[in-house]
Parts: structure tokens; sequence; C-alpha cells
């Protein structure tokens, strides 16, 4: 079956995730993490992709990135081929180190971009291990660092000093954000955890609901564990009207 062809982004903007083959560890030691962030510096540089921030993790990686010019793929092509030869090596290794394609969404408003933003920088919060400001292989700090290789200057605009940069990243996300799973499982799982739930046939059933039913049923869903970007997907309920419900 051909690829398919993935999304352009009228933003620009992508939320860019790698992780290694059945979860292979990526990054053994400090020199790991730092040589995987040199080559985003250095491709970053010669293809003209844009990093707004970053986390790497032990077996994956998360990217807010802007390219304008289309060279995402080839950015994202010289990252894993550089890394992994320089991992099989130093390793004595051999075959795939990465899983399958990397992934990408595209960033299509400014709330769903500061989420992004935000959620990048606390996966290390999010998986027990420290705050985001206290994680040494996150962009974090590299906010307002003219600098650094990290542009974080539509982030600025918003927050200015770092008071408030870093009050925001402590807040609590208000959607989730893109991970590594697979599309298709995942949008069969959330369909049949509606049926279940709800007894209908397809999400959209709600839309024909009056108000108190509707948000009834919205919040039935999400005690359930879906989240409301999952629920807005799934629906065709604004994620506003989900959020509040």
């Amino acid at each position: 079956m051909p690829r398919q062809a993935r999304k352009k982004s009228y933003t620009n903007y992508f939320h860019v995730i790698v992780r290694g083959v059945g979860k292979q560890v990526l990054f053994e030691t400090q020199k790991d993490y730092k040589y995987y962030i040199s080559l985003m510096k250095e491709y970053a540089a010669d293809t003209g992709v844009v990093i707004n921030a970053f986390c790497l993790m032990e077996n994956h990686v998360h990217m807010l990135v802007r390219d304008e010019d289309g060279e995402l793929a080839l950015f994202m092509k010289k990252m894993g081929i550089s890394y992994a030869s320089y991992y099989n090596t130093k390793y004595d290794r051999t075959g795939h180190l990465f899983q399958d394609r990397y992934l990408s969404e595209s960033v299509e408003s400014e709330s769903y971009l500061f989420n992004v933003f935000r959620y990048i920088l606390n996966n290390p919060s999010t998986a027990g291990i420290c705050s985001a400001a206290r994680y040494p292989w996150n962009s974090y700090g590299m906010y307002g660092n003219k600098k650094a290789f990290v542009d974080t200057a539509i982030f600025e605009t918003r927050f200015g000093n770092w008071e408030r940069y870093a009050a925001f990243i402590r807040e609590k996300n208000d959607d989730c954000c893109m991970e590594y799973t697979s599309k298709k499982k995942d949008e069969n799982w959330i369909r049949d955890k509606i049926r279940d739930i709800l007894g209908v046939e397809s999400g959209t059933a709600i839309l024909t609901y009056e108000s108190a039913r509707r948000n009834d049923a919205i919040r039935k869903l999400k005690d359930s564990g879906l989240s409301i970007r999952q629920i807005a997907r799934m629906t065709g309920v604004g994620r506003s009207i989900v959020a509040r419900a």
C-alpha cells in the first residue's frame, strides 16, 4: 500500500515525533543527547527548518518546528541517517534505529500552537521524571536566548518576561496532543468506546441531541478518559463546547 501524503499546514508549524524501533532506547549517555541536539542545530541551518521547541526522552523525541520551504522531510531524513549511523557504530548495533517514518501533525491555530509548545516541554513532568524547568534535554532554558538555535520569538511576543513564560509552562494543558500511536487503531478504539458508553453507532449522533443531553453525553465520555481533542474529532462538537460541558 502506498504511503499517504503528509498533510500540509497553512501556518507552516508542525508537531513532530520520532521513536526508537520497538521502543528502542535512543540515548544512553549525556554525549548521545548532546550529539542529537547538535544535529538538530546543524540540519536546521542546512535546510531552513526552524526549531521552536524540543524534548529528548529516552526512547523518543518531540519537536515543534516551522517549515516554510517544505524541507521537513529532508531535515528528518538527515537527522535519522546521521544519528542512526552514530548510534549503531558506537554501540556495535545493526539495523533500523527509528520506528517507521516520523509522525507529524500540522498545527493550524494559535491556541493549539501554544498548547503543543507547552506539551512538548512538559514531557518529563508528564512522565514523572522532573519538571520542565529541571530537565536538561529540552529547550525550556533556551527561551528568549538570541544566541540559541531555537526560535521562541512568537512566544516571547505573548509572554515577554521569563516569569510569565514559566507560569504558562506550569499550567495544565487545555488538550491532549499527538502521541506515538497508530491513528487507525486509535480512532477505532475511540469509536468503540463511544459506542459502548452512549449506545450509538457514531459519535456524531450527539449533534442531534438538545444541549443538556449533549453535555451529559460529553461528560460521560470525558469521565471515561477520552480527551477533549478525541471527543471533538469523533463527534463533530466544537472543542470549546466539549471543554465547557
